[in-house]
């Protein structure tokens, strides 16, 4: 790998997702709707947590954290992507790249970490309930916050260094619908080797530690859930549970796909296909799974509906407030 860049001041040029242009207002009216869903759902969970004392719980505080993140991590990729949809013109300087890159990177590995503090905390809230409110105290959960952004942001630094560092050619349209690291590394026309393995042991690090750390959490806590004695109690845990394992498993299996191999033979219309899960899908179900879906949270929901407009339910008639129920 030649450690100069001959070319910092040119512009890339984004392909985008497809190259018929008459996909184009299907693919932004979905992806735009998508997007709006990440972004309310993600914004209504900050506020019910912030607002209902009740959820002043660790279980919600990560969950915070991480509709936090994934407004972000949306930010990053989606908006130039409905942009892209809509322009001719689909340039992105390099500094830009680079930037789209990092922060691509480190919000994704941030929630990987994330991840596994979530399915930590509900193996101890599950499985060793008696130390679960001396162990998971405020200064443990902001520890374990803390330590997921900076590692994440730590994560996000090397490959941005290295593909940054890499010698690029005269062709600089990047086949895919962001600035992704396999199509960066195939626009450069020096050695390679270095930057491709070192990301390539980077990420198999990163999501196979993650991914094996959840899924014995979760292993823990499905034995836990088959001693219970309560049927309600199980199937709604199981439930719950369920959920949340399945969005883990879309994000890790699709990102695995993508950053756990050092070369590829599938086309890049479905490396495309793929990203669009970790990029688009995955953040919108987030809110959906493991939020809109809980009974608690949408408590809290309605009650602060409540507060914010009395005046609609304090009506001779209930029908507004029956139909709120009907909702909920």
């Amino acid at each position: 790998m030649q450690f100069t860049n001959q070319s910092g001041g040119n512009d890339f040029s984004i392909l985008g997702l497809l190259n018929s242009a008459e996909a184009n207002i299907p693919l932004f009216v979905v992806f735009l709707l998508i997007f709006l869903v990440t972004i309310i759902g993600n914004v209504i969970i900050l506020t019910v947590v912030t607002m209902d004392q009740s959820l002043q719980i660790p279980m919600y505080f990560f969950l915070s954290n991480l509709s936090f993140l994934e407004i972000w991590y949306t930010m990053t990729i989606v908006p130039k992507l409905l942009a892209n949809l809509l322009m001719k013109s689909n340039n992105i300087s390099f500094s830009g790249c680079m930037t789209q890159l990092f922060f691509f990177v480190a919000f994704g590995a941030t929630e990987c970490y994330l991840l596994l503090v979530m399915a930590y905390d509900r193996y101890m809230a599950i499985c060793k309930p008696l130390y679960y409110s001396s162990l998971m105290n405020t200064s443990t959960c902001l520890q374990l916050v803390v330590g997921s952004w900076v590692t994440g942001a730590l994560t996000g630094l090397i490959p941005s260094l290295f593909i940054s560092l890499l010698d690029f050619c005269e062709s600089r349209q990047v086949n895919h619908f962001f600035c992704d690291i396999p199509p960066l590394l195939e626009l450069s026309c020096g050695d390679i080797y270095l930057a491709e393995i070192s990301i390539f042991i980077l990420s198999l690090t990163v999501l196979f530690s993650c991914l094996l750390l959840t899924l014995v959490s979760y292993f823990y806590i499905v034995i836990s859930i088959l001693r219970m004695k309560s049927n309600s109690s199980r199937s709604r845990t199981f439930s719950t549970c369920g959920s949340h394992l399945t969005v883990v498993l879309i994000y890790y299996g699709t990102m695995i796909f993508m950053y756990v191999r050092p070369h590829s033979s599938y086309s890049s219309d479905m490396k495309k296909f793929i990203s669009v899960f970790y990029t688009v899908v995955t953040p919108g179900l987030n809110p959906i799974i493991y939020s809109l879906r809980n009974k608690e949270v949408k408590m809290s929901v309605k009650k602060i509906i409540q507060r914010i407009l009395p005046s609609c339910f304090n009506r001779p008639n209930y029908s507004t407030q029956r139909n709120l129920s009907t909702i909920f």
